[in-house]
């Protein structure tokens, strides 16, 4: 990809990782709710909650993210390819 490209594709990049973090967010939310049948997810600060609890919500917002993120940046990558012909670095 050219350097003009790659310049181009940031911001589009930064937009969509914004994206992905909201949808993640709304997604462990939800989750969290049907697992739990609690509306709110545990801080790791919270002293009324276990460790067990605090880290088992860690993981699954950690791996949510993560999920999320790798199919925002793929559909991104794949939409950079199709309109330009060239897979962004």
């Amino acid at each position: 990809m050219s350097k003009v490209g790659k310049i181009a594709y940031k911001p589009v990049g930064i937009l969509l990782g914004v994206a992905a973090g909201a949808v993640a967010g709304f997604a462990f939310k939800q989750v969290w709710k049907i697992a739990t049948g609690d509306d709110d997810s545990p801080n790791a600060t919270d002293e009324d909650r276990g460790w067990g609890e605090v880290l088992a919500a860690a993981a699954l917002q950690g791996a949510i993210f993560a999920l999320v993120k790798a199919a925002v940046d793929r559909g991104g990558a794949s939409s950079v390819r199709k309109l330009t012909g060239q897979w962004p670095d």
